[in-house]
């Protein structure tokens, strides 16, 4: 009898696994109130140590994405874009746009180690490589990456892009995809030598923005804002194998690898959440009503959960209103 219940209790318990893990559809779970004043861009998320670094203005807002509390933040630099993690070294790295350098800071302490000048204009987006370890800096004004070496703190190498680079990601096997906004294409870098090794159309995709990767069918995600579609590529051949339609004004794309979905954070107040039904095969089964402008975003692949960094602007301009600093969290229902 004993046996009996525990086996029922065992299947109920893995149907309600599953229906959590193909949950389709996303609510509101919380607000968390940040500090400061000031535009905003990327956020962050270090897994290790469950924390999420938001840019804001001249700092970094610090949440502990346990209790969803503001936990510290990151001062003194000069107008910052993306934050990147590193946890091998323990260090984390921002790439400060007006200072043109990148700020190294300690992941347990916050405190920052050291001011990284970079050979370069416009440092925007920034990622880690675990395969090179190395942090690869995204030079908006330069059309070039410039590569840093998280041990040593400095610079070893530049990485010509060939047009105007937007959002990269690595897909942790010795190549990092990056859209090239202004000539709708993806680059395919290799970041053990530094170079760009191929060059994919993202036709009919126009704008390319944020991007993410499937490992399992080597497939990239990118969002694009001219003609309001994601592209799915195939990156063995180059191929547009999907294209799916979006909201307005997208910049993050993220993928959740266990539930098969993809969420593209849009500027019009929208996050479109598409289900990956195989390889080439996708359709939009949420658009989530968020806020206008909450346009960057993080996914926590453990919880499932979305984090989107807004403020309220004032009427008809992009300046964010004073104390209005907030992240948005969203989770499957």
């Amino acid at each position: 009898m004993k046996k009996s219940i525990l086996t029922i209790a065992g299947l109920l318990s893995l149907g309600l696994l599953s229906n959590a893990l193909h949950a389709q559809n996303y609510v509101l779970d919380k607000k968390i109130p940040l500090t400061g004043d000031g535009g905003y861009d990327y956020v962050s998320l270090d897994k290790v140590n469950h924390r999420l670094y938001a840019s804001h203005g001249t700092m970094v807002n610090v949440v502990d994405i346990n209790t969803d509390q503001q936990i510290g933040t990151i001062e003194g630099m000069k107008g910052i874009h993306g934050i990147a993690i590193a946890n091998k070294s323990n260090r984390g790295f921002i790439s400060d746009g007006r200072a043109n350098a990148v700020v190294a800071f300690d992941l347990k302490t916050l405190k920052i180690i050291a001011t990284i000048p970079v050979d370069a204009k416009g440092p925007d987006g920034i990622i880690y490589d675990p395969y090179s370890d190395r942090v690869f800096c995204i030079n908006g004004d330069s059309n070039n990456m410039s590569v840093i070496d998280p041990e040593t703190l400095k610079q070893v190498g530049t990485v010509d892009l060939g047009g105007g680079p937007e959002f990269a990601v690595a897909d942790g096997k010795g190549k990092i995809y990056n859209n090239l906004e202004d000539k709708s294409s993806l680059n395919v870098i290799d970041s053990k030598t530094m170079k760009v090794i191929n060059n994919y159309s993202l036709a009919p995709c126009g704008g390319p923005t944020g991007i993410a990767f499937d490992e399992k069918n080597q497939r990239a995600f990118s969002g694009c804002r001219e003609n309001k579609g994601m592209s799915v590529i195939d990156v063995k051949t180059g191929k547009v194998v999907a294209t799916v339609p979006i909201g307005a004004g997208v910049d993050a794309v993220a993928y959740d690898p266990e539930t098969k979905l993809i969420f593209c954070s849009n500027g019009d107040a929208t996050t479109t959440i598409i289900k990956q039904e195989s390889a080439d095969k996708y359709s939009v089964i949420q658009t989530l009503q968020t806020q206008t402008r909450a346009k960057t975003m993080a996914l926590d692949t453990k919880t499932h959960k979305i984090y989107l960094s807004v403020a309220q602007m004032e009427p008809g301009t992009r300046k964010a209103l004073p104390n209005t600093f907030t992240i948005l969290v969203y989770k499957p229902q």
